[in-house]
């Protein structure tokens, strides 16, 4: 692989917005997961968004609050409920993110299978 190749994919790997780093930490834990999965149907209560899983609240809000510090989500307290939304910026800077690194991937897939292919006919020749 010729240098240039090499830095590009370092570079690719490394200059990406630091923040990401927090949103895929953030999507590494099922509970979380799940929470944003529930928001994708509108806000929620952090009550009702505890419900389902079998942790105490304070547990509940340590998921809360590292989805909040990744910008997943947003929280607002009204007197003592504290409603959870989701931020779709942080989601859709991931998924451009993982789109850039799928299509590079693919064709560097798509240009080795070439390489083959070629190499494979060439051999078949002879």
């Amino acid at each position: 692989m010729p240098y240039g190749e090499l830095y590009d994919i370092v570079y690719r790997m490394v200059s990406y917005q630091p923040s990401l780093s927090s949103a895929f930490h953030a999507l590494s834990d099922a509970t979380r997961r799940a929470v944003l999965s529930r928001l994708t149907r509108g806000p929620a209560t952090v009550k009702e968004l505890a419900e389902p899983f079998d942790m105490g609240l304070p547990a509940f809000l340590k998921h809360v609050r590292v989805l909040e510090e990744s910008g997943l989500i947003a929280t607002e307290k009204n007197g003592r409920v504290r409603t959870c939304q989701i931020q779709t910026k942080r989601l859709s800077d991931a998924e451009a993110w993982l789109s850039e690194q799928r299509a590079y991937w693919q064709a560097s897939a798509d240009r080795l299978a070439a390489y083959v292919e070629t190499r494979m006919n060439k051999t078949r020749e002879e």
